[in-house]
């Protein structure tokens, strides 16, 4: 893009950006599309100067296990390129998806969050299936992800694909809510080195290393290292929570293409990481309990692919993944093993079908550290084996499809469980797109859920709550109803529209008993509660993006999502506790992309939540979260070609504000404070 006379634009420019918060109530936001990988400055240009038509011809691979447009994915998917993670500023992977809409991401402290599509958000958010890379990071122990551990160099992401709403029917269980897919870059897309470093009053100080280098004319390696130290924030009171941490890791990639048939990769990490940690309500008599969490972590992962033809390709993966935590409460090692395949076939008339399978095989080893929390038996192997199968059928010209799968899986908690759905596209013109799906997903329970033992300090003096699992629990259910639109009216303005009605049945929650009982602690008493499928709920929403280029050196782009509780409830005088309420019913985000001048870069970023109120199931105790509104900028200068000097600005509108209370491990609750840093990027 040819600059105007710095004379000339850089007035109108700065003017426009300080004028950004009056327009922005008429403004949504778009699917962030994904551009193909260039040289810094080449891709810089490319974000704001590409047509929005290319952006919607984007390729995904998350909805179908297949490469295609993201106008012609039949769900409601959003993609956050490599350029919107550079220009967002964020420092991590859970801090970038606030970028989706109806993605609610919420700050627990400096080390946590919780993360959730369509409701029911916690720490352990349990209906969201995440991967890295094609590997699953979702934890059996107590369902969720633990999001400190999923980290890397952010350059060397290419993009995350994020489906809201069921993806069962391919992923498998817990991909009830939505499917996070992070997938890095190949090698040969980031040979040469990186070197970033920066600090600040939130981000203590981070640094960190990449070298890629073409092996051959097929091959190519790129190893990394990476270190990051961050403050913690205060609780309620204005006091140090004891929340910090710091982590170092390190890892690689290689990739090769001996032919054209025929590609490989194998790729792994290790980290080791300390968290500091203030529990609240885990041990009986004692307020807090303040701990250092040692994580250690490695995995190791491989994938073959053999392409018969454009329509035809056949997939093997397998990776292992190692991690050994001490949470201070409990202690757990964990060893998994897992294999995946998919076959994609062609040449069946207007059908192509896509089938694969796969086991996984889990070793965990636990260790009770406070008598009030106890899992047993304390070592146990799970098994999940699954087939899945989808038929893509044109119904007419391309225009039209019909999509119909289902997946087979066998766990060793509930046994047998199908997931099928059904969907329809059609696409009238290029500027139009109309898609729907009928679905249903399952919820697995987790090692938790089936052998939990936890006393908590209750409401009064002298009373316990005594939380229990159950060895009987039966999949959590959902039946959901998408309706979705995408359109593009002019060549600088897009919209994506998706509606839901989701129905969910046997949903985990707790029964109080009738007789309290004794405890190990003494003369105390302990009211029991104990989990069961008692709970039921309709929810309905609506998701709304809209990406609008102003002009070639200004793109806004913004997002409004709307989520209501038709009907909630629990049978059996059960507790429905944080399911109503734990996210916010109204989500609006504006983002603005500015070139101020060949140099120079502007990005402001606008986020309003409106307020939190829930129960914790732990002890009966409301909680209550203020609406809040937080703009974040980001001001960068490259002097030179692969040079960056970047300003970053945080939560600007107040001092602190809180966005969560963890109630799962409960820990203790905080503020999530104003921040600036500073970093410099260099590649070469």
């Amino acid at each position: 893009m040819n600059s105007p006379p710095f004379r000339l634009a850089l007035a109108p420019r700065w003017l426009a950006a300080a004028t950004l918060l009056v327009l922005a109530c008429g403004c949504v936001e778009p699917p962030a599309l994904h551009a193909e990988p260039a040289s810094p400055a080449a891709s810089d240009q490319e974000y704001l100067d590409l047509g929005l038509e290319d952006l919607m011809n984007l390729t995904v691979t998350s909805v179908a296990r297949k490469s295609q447009r993201l106008s012609d994915a039949a769900a409601a998917v959003f993609v956050i390129t490599q350029e919107d993670i550079r220009r967002s500023g964020v420092t991590n992977i859970a801090d970038a998806l606030r970028m989706v809409p109806g993605l609610d991401v919420a700050r627990i402290d400096a080390n946590k969050w919780a993360v959730s599509s369509r409701g029911s958000n916690g720490r352990f958010a349990s209906k969201m299936l995440v991967l890295f890379d094609g590997r699953t990071v979702y934890t059996p122990l107590f369902s969720g992800v633990f999001w400190d551990r999923q980290d890397t160099v952010l350059e060397d992401i290419e993009r995350i694909e994020v489906i809201r709403g069921p993806g069962a029917a391919l992923w498998g269980a817990n991909a009830v809510n939505g499917v996070i897919n992070i997938i890095t870059r190949p090698a040969w897309d980031s040979t040469g080195t990186l070197v970033s470093a920066g600090a600040g009053s939130s981000e203590r100080g981070f640094a960190e290393l990449r070298y890629g280098s073409q092996l051959s004319a097929q091959s190519a390696l790129r190893v990394y290292a990476k270190y990051l130290s961050r403050a913690a924030q205060d609780d309620l009171t204005g006091h140090d929570a004891n929340n910090g941490m710091s982590a170092i890791r390190g890892g690689f990639r290689l990739d090769s293409e001996p032919n054209q048939q025929n590609s490989f990769t194998v790729q792994g990490d290790i980290y080791n990481e300390r968290l500091h940690d203030s529990y609240v309500r885990m041990v009986p008599g004692l307020d807090t309990l303040l701990h250092t969490t040692p994580v250690l972590g490695l995995n190791l992962l491989s994938r073959f692919k053999h392409s018969f033809s454009e329509q035809a390709d056949f997939e093997l993966q397998l990776y292992y993944d190692r991690t050994d935590t001490d949470l201070g409460v409990i202690k757990e090692e964990r060893d998994t093993f897992d294999l995946d395949f998919q076959n994609r076939l062609a040449g069946f008339g207007p059908q192509e079908f896509v089938w694969g399978g796969g086991f996984r095989f889990s070793h965990d080893q636990l260790a009770n550290q406070v008598p009030a929390l106890t899992l047993s038996p304390t070592g146990e192997d799970t098994h999940l084996a699954s087939l899945f199968v989808q038929d893509d059928i044109t119904v007419w010209r391309d225009r039209a499809h019909l999509i119909l799968g289902t997946k087979l899986e066998h766990n060793s908690y509930t046994g047998w469980e199908v997931q099928p759905n059904a969907r329809v596209i059609y696409t009238p013109n290029r500027q139009h797109t109309i898609w729907g799906a009928v679905s249903r997903a399952v919820r697995t329970p987790s090692r938790g859920e089936d052998s939990l033992s936890l006393y908590q300090p209750g409401p009064v003096p002298g009373l316990l709550i005594h939380l229990q699992g159950n060895s009987e629990l039966k999949a959590e259910e959902l039946l959901a109803y998408e309706l979705g639109y995408r359109v593009e009216p002019a060549p600088v303005l897009s919209a994506d529209l998706a509606l839901f009605y989701n129905r969910y049945r046997r949903l985990s929650v707790f029964q109080p008993g009738q007789v309290p009982q004794g405890t190990p602690f003494g003369p105390q008493v302990a009211l029991p509660l104990t989990l069961g499928n008692f709970g039921h709920a309709e929810t309905a929403g609506a998701e709304l993006s809209v990406d609008y280029r102003m002009v070639p050196w200004w793109r806004l782009r913004g997002a409004y999502s709307y989520l209501g509780y038709l009907r909630s409830g629990a049978d059996q005088g059960a507790q429905l506790g944080s399911l109503r309420g734990s996210s916010p019913r109204h989500l609006v985000s504006l983002r603005s992309s500015q070139d101020l001048t060949s140099e120079v870069e502007l990005d402001l970023w606008l986020r309003y939540l409106t307020s939190l109120s829930f129960t914790d199931t732990s002890n009966g105790a409301p909680v209550g979260i203020p609406a809040y509104l937080t703009l974040d900028c980001r001001l960068a200068w490259k002097p030179v070609n692969g040079f960056e000097v970047a300003l970053i600005g945080q939560n600007l509108l107040e001092r602190q504000h809180q966005e969560f209370d963890s109630q799962e491990l409960a820990t203790q609750a905080t503020r999530v404070p104003r921040g600036v840093y500073g970093k410099l990027t260099w590649q070469f």
